[in-house]
C-alpha cells in the first residue's frame, strides 16, 4: 500500500499532491464546524474553502517547493534554514492573506480586505508558533516529491485555527484554545425546564418561567372570579343573620315601670 502510494505520487506528483493538499485544507473546515457544534453544516463555506484551497494553496505550494529546493539544494543546516527564513517571509503572509480575502470574494462581501485587516497581523504572529517547527522537519526529512503532501497534513490543523478565527475568532492562540476547552452552555429546551421547577437566580430569589401575567383576564377568569365573590358574599349574609338571630334570643323584654308613689304615715 504504502510502495503503491508513493509510485503513484511519483508518477502523478502535481495532481496527487495538489489533490491532497486541497482536499486536507477542506476537511480543517469541516473540523470546525464539528467542534463549533453548529445545528447545521454550512457546506457552502466549505466548499469556497475547498475552491481556494485547490486553486491556489496547493499549486502555490507545490510550485513554491519545487523553487525552493532550486534556489537552496540540500538538507544541510546552512540550506534548511535559508529555506525556512524565505518561506515564513514570504509565502506564509502570501497565504494567509489569500486565505482571508479569497473566502470574503467568494461569499460575496462588499469589502473583501475587513478580515485582512482586523485580524491578519494576529494569524501570522500566530502562525509563527507552528509553522517554522513543521517547516523545518518538511525541508530537512522529507522528500522533495512528498513536501506538499506533509505541508497539507500539517494545513488540516491549521486550516481549522483559520476557520475559526475568520468566522469568531481574532486570529489569537489564546482565543482559539479558549474555543476548544471551554464547554458549551447547555441549552435546555423549555418543556424541560419546566420540569426542573422554577428558576433561581443568583439571590436565590425565584424566578417565574412564565413571565407576568397579562393585564387582561379572560372570560373564563372572569367568570371564576364572579363566582368566587358571590359565594363570599353568601357566606357573608349567613353570619349576619346567625348573629342577628342569637342577639334576639339572648335579651329579654324589659317591662315598663309605672310611678312609684310613697305613703306617708300620718
Amino acid at each position: 500500500m504504502r510502495r503503491a502510494f508513493i509510485k503513484h505520487v511519483k508518477r502523478f506528483p502535481w495532481l496527487t499532491n495538489v489533490t491532497l493538499y486541497g482536499c486536507l485544507f477542506a476537511g480543517g473546515d469541516f473540523v470546525h464546524q464539528l467542534f463549533s457544534r453548529n445545528e447545521k453544516m454550512d457546506w457552502r463555506h466549505t466548499r469556497n474553502v475547498a475552491v481556494v484551497a485547490f486553486s491556489f494553496h496547493g499549486n502555490f505550494n507545490f510550485f513554491w517547493m519545487r523553487f525552493l529546493e532550486r534556489r537552496f539544494p540540500g538538507n544541510s543546516v546552512r540550506m534548511v534554514v535559508r529555506k525556512l527564513f524565505l518561506d515564513q517571509t514570504t509565502a506564509a503572509p502570501l497565504a494567509t492573506s489569500v486565505f482571508y480575502t479569497g473566502v470574503s470574494f467568494l461569499e460575496g462581501k462588499e469589502d473583501i480586505f475587513q478580515d485582512w485587516r482586523e485580524k491578519f497581523l494576529n494569524t501570522y504572529k500566530t502562525g509563527l508558533m507552528f509553522w517554522p517547527f513543521m517547516q523545518f522537519l518538511n525541508f530537512s526529512m522529507v522528500p522533495l516529491y512528498m513536501r506538499t503532501t506533509f505541508t497539507g497534513c500539517c494545513a488540516f490543523v491549521w486550516a481549522t485555527f483559520l476557520c475559526f478565527s475568520r468566522q469568531s475568532g481574532d486570529g489569537t492562540a489564546n482565543a482559539a484554545l479558549a474555543w476548544m476547552f471551554t464547554p458549551k452552555q447547555d441549552t435546555t429546551t423549555e418543556p424541560e425546564a419546566e420540569k426542573l421547577g422554577p428558576k433561581v437566580d443568583q439571590t436565590g430569589t425565584k424566578v417565574d418561567r412564565e413571565g407576568p401575567k397579562p393585564e387582561n383576564p379572560s372570560p373564563k377568569e372572569e367568570t371564576q372570579t364572579l363566582t368566587v365573590k358571590q359565594d363570599d358574599q353568601a357566606q357573608t349574609k349567613e353570619v349576619e343573620a346567625s348573629l342577628n338571630k342569637g342577639a334576639q334570643t339572648d335579651t329579654t323584654p324589659i317591662q315598663e315601670k309605672g310611678p312609684h308613689t310613697s305613703t306617708d304615715s300620718t
